[in-house]
């Protein structure tokens, strides 16, 4: 007679006792780190007895400590599991194989390209180059096309429609495939177009792919993902690990650069221990229909408010209904495109920070695993840390003005702000290490002096993009306590250059805090003025980085260049290059009708 078997995951994939022990493990580093870090930070304040101005420092280093401290640990237990042991993709990703059968499709997916406003001819190139894709791998009955519009601008509607009709006369046969829907009013923003198409269609197809207007994905990478979807009747989410595609702006290259390293080792060290309850980031995955239009509806906050941030309850829900969430760790064909000046970066930032907010009223929904619980805790204290940050840098100045510094321990200090950068790099530095290590993998990026070269650029960026971004979330938590919001717009997508009197009015704020903060630390202590500077320099170098950095032409000279360069951009994959001649023939077009235009 046999023993009872251990409990798994709902898949079956692994041991919960495997997985419990794995949390346990991350979480005994992570507090014992974190607490090693505050004894120092305390034993450094007090060397003088303790003041109110190193009260609050320390207050504020034990709020933004955690999520630079996780970091940390996810990155290097990434990088450990990439290159240091035996079968580490295994261990993080036990259904990774099935998606490399190369089985027939035996299930319908529906790709949802899910748009508001946007360029038409933009949304449906990117679009029409996927469905080139998928087909090409020869499995296009299998799936369908929806665009899923929430235009609200009359005109953008009518081209929506024009390239709609455009494309099904172009599609032949497979027409009938393809789908045009839009909502009348945006009711629950993207979660609630996506939850219209569910109520509408959702028995007639297994799975479904979310696209953001700026997605794109490969066809091998969507089979991939519908076989492991097959295989496992118990995964309700799959995530894909999206890049970003190759860009033409100066800022969006830089951002990337180091976002697409930072994510392949932290995410794979995240979902070594995260296993079941992994992320959901709203697009670029497979979603199992059925339990997503059954337990993933959204509850409303106080004061009939929908929630903006819908990626991560969604994945909280789906678990909470017995599902597995999971990511699929690996670099594929799965793209998106960044925001193409800071700017633009700030205000998307600004709405996810808004969102992520609402997730405080959230905490005790029901059923709820704990594991959920903390992602949506996480989620929050991305962007607390924010004021955090803002805070140690200015009492930081403030405090030699107001102290005897003559027997601070200075050494001691200047150590532990050097590890607080580390904790802060990390997950970059472990991606630029992974890339080292990969074979062939800095050939990929045109070579180890192009490689290095983006490393440092984006890590001076990093820094100046990390000033404008804590203080922009410092300023906007505090304007929500007084129900200031940002709204949900447009998210401009083209390179285009910002006009200096729109950088001084974005950021004339971050001026005058770094210029006040420099000079009080300037003028009390020259040491710490030095010291600060790669976290006080970003506020006074905001408004010409931003300048520069969206100007069409630094974009073509970083081109050029090689600047932060995407793999993509020395060894193109078929899909851009489809994309490509798509953009070209339009352009083609497009001159012709000009032309005619003219002579007649």
């Amino acid at each position: 007679m046999h023993g009872r078997l251990p409990p798994t995951t709902p898949a079956g994939l692994q041991s919960l006792a495997d997985l419990a022990g794995r949390r346990r493990l991350v979480a005994f580093f992570n507090i014992g780190i974190f607490a090693a870090f505050l004894f120092w930070v305390a034993s450094i304040l007090n060397h003088d007895g303790w003041s109110v101005i190193n009260a609050a420092i320390f207050v504020a280093v034990a709020i933004a400590a955690p999520w630079s401290v996780l970091g940390f640990c996810n990155a290097a237990l990434g990088l450990w599991l990439l290159h240091f042991h035996r079968d580490g993709m295994w261990q993080v990703a036990p259904f990774a194989r099935a998606g490399e059968t190369g089985a027939l499709l035996q299930t319908r997916t529906a790709i949802l390209l899910t748009i508001r406003n946007e360029d038409a001819n933009r949304a449906f190139s990117r679009l029409r180059a996927v469905k080139t894709s998928v087909d090409a791998a020869g499995q296009g009955a299998s799936f369908h096309w929806f665009v899923l519009s929430d235009s609200s601008d009359p005109r953008i509607a009518k081209e929506e429609e024009r390239e709609f009709a455009r494309w099904r006369d172009e599609s032949g046969a497979c027409g009938d495939r393809l789908h045009y829907r839009r909502r009348r009013e945006n009711i629950g923003y993207k979660a609630g177009n996506m939850r219209d198409f569910c109520e509408r269609w959702s028995a007639q197809y297994e799975f479904m792919i979310p696209l953001d207007a700026d997605s794109l994905m490969d066809g091998a990478t969507i089979l991939k993902l519908v076989r492991i979807g097959e295989a496992y009747p118990k995964i309700g989410i799959l995530q894909s690990l999206v890049v970003g595609a190759p860009s033409k702006s100066a800022f969006a290259r830089i951002f990337q650069f180091g976002m697409r390293h930072g994510m392949r080792t932290y995410t794979m060290g995240a979902a070594w221990w995260a296993g079941d309850c992994g992320p959901f980031w709203g697009h670029n995955a497979l979603v199992r229909v059925e339990p997503f239009a059954r337990h993933c509806v959204l509850p409303k906050l106080g004061g009939d408010q929908h929630i903006l941030s819908h990626d991560q309850i969604e994945a909280a829900l789906m678990r909470c209904a017995g599902y597995e969430v999971r990511v699929l760790p690996i670099e594929s064909g799965s793209y998106e495109e960044n925001p193409p000046t800071l700017l633009d970066f700030v205000r998307r930032d600004l709405r996810w920070c808004q969102g992520n907010m609402q997730y405080l009223n959230l905490l005790k929904t029901p059923g709820l695993l704990p594991m959920s619980r903390f992602q949506l805790i996480w989620a929050v204290s991305m962007f607390i840390g924010a004021p955090a940050w803002t805070t140690i840098i200015a009492l930081a100045a403030v405090k030699p003005a107001f102290e005897d510094l003559s027997s601070f321990p200075k050494a001691s200090a200047a150590a532990v702000y050097l590890l607080f950068l580390l904790f802060y790099l990390a997950p970059k530095l472990a991606g630029f290490a992974d890339a080292a290590l990969t074979p062939g993998g800095l050939a990929r990026y045109g070579g180890a002096g192009l490689f290095f070269a983006g490393a440092l650029t984006e890590i001076i960026g990093s820094f100046l993009i990390g000033a404008v971004t804590t203080l922009n979330v410092s300023i906007f938590l505090v304007g929500l306590l007084f129900d200031r919001t940002i709204g949900w717009r447009t998210q401009s997508r083209d390179v285009h250059g910002v006009l200096p009197l729109d950088a001084l009015r974005a950021l004339w704020p971050h001026l005058l805090f770094g210029a006040a903060v420099m000079s009080l630390a300037g003028a009390t202590s020259p040491t710490l003025l030095l010291w600060s500077l790669p976290l006080t320099f970003g506020y006074i170098g905001a408004i010409p980085f931003t300048l520069a950095s969206a100007s069409p032409k630094v974009g073509v000279w970083f081109m050029r260049a090689g600047l932060c360069a995407a793999p993509e951009e020395f060894d193109k994959p078929e899909i851009l290059r489809t994309l490509g001649r798509q953009k070209s023939l339009e352009n083609s077009t497009a001159g012709l009708a000009l032309k005619d235009e003219g002579a007649g």
